[in-house]
């Protein structure tokens, strides 16, 4: 039933994809399918993600490849809250060529077997949870300042024009969201790895993840400092985010390479 549940999901989140690059060409029509492709691709995933946790009878994506569905799962879902709003649709070209490759990525990896994980669900809820939703908001915060940085240079290079077809929102305004992601997301990322110390506290081990894990806590936390207490904006701004995202990978392969 999952495998079934996948395949409509890759295939929307693929077209939403394609549709999304044809749009900056063409806007409009190909941009509102793109749209659909984002919303319908979410709705079977969550569907897939409903049956894995009945089968598992439980919290079924400890595993790498497990997490790594969920992960893709929670960054679509972040950016569903304003991506699909016509001005947004150049940050879906950020986001959903790399959601479509991680649903396949975890396809071939295992993550529709739904295994249950030998931790207990309330930790796994806790820890894994928590962190993947926190990293799902640092990822749409990197997208956002990555369109940032890409606009900033073609309003330098004299091509407004093209923004203006596109309606693309304003630096300023994509300044405040990336801001404003970490600002919710980091406290999240805070509980996670809190949830995680206790349990190391309490006859867990110590990994590679941990020292990447506190790292990524200290880029974010640094992000929100410099902003707030050395007015960091604009491209210094998106950099430290984008610089942020390079750790959130580690964090996302870490696991698959031990």
């Amino acid at each position: 039933m999952a495998e079934a549940l996948f395949w409509p999901a890759l295939v929307a989140y693929g077209e939403a994809a394609v549709a999304y690059a044809g749009n900056t060409r063409r806007p409009g029509q190909l941009g509102r399918l793109a749209t659909w492709g984002v919303r319908i691709g979410w709705i079977v995933q969550t569907a897939l993600l409903v049956v894995q946790a009945v089968e598992a009878n439980g919290f079924p994506w400890g595993t790498w490849a497990g997490s790594l569905n969920l992960f893709v799962w929670l960054v679509v879902g972040v950016y569903l809250v304003w991506g699909c709003r016509p001005r947004y649709r150049l940050l879906g070209l950020a986001v959903m060529p790399l959601a479509a490759a991680l649903l396949a990525v975890s396809y071939a990896t295992g993550g529709m077997e739904g295994e249950e994980s030998g931790y207990s669900t309330v930790f796994l809820v806790a820890h894994v949870g928590l962190v993947l939703a926190a990293l799902a908001g640092f990822t749409l915060s990197a997208a956002l300042a990555a369109l940032y940085l890409w606009q900033e240079r073609r309003l330098k290079q004299h091509r407004a024009a093209g923004l203006l077809r596109l309606g693309a929102p304003s630096l300023l305004v994509l300044d405040e969201l990336t801001a404003r992601t970490v600002l919710l997301a980091l406290p999240v990322f805070t509980l996670g790895i809190a949830a995680g110390l206790v349990r190391l506290a309490t006859g867990g081990s110590f990994d590679a993840l941990m020292p990447a894990t506190l790292a990524t806590w200290a880029v974010y936390g640094g992000f929100l400092v410099l902003r707030h207490r050395a007015g960091w904006r604009g491209r210094r701004a998106a950099r430290l985010a984008l610089a942020g995202f390079a750790l959130v990978v580690l964090l996302l392969t870490l696991p698959f390479l031990h």
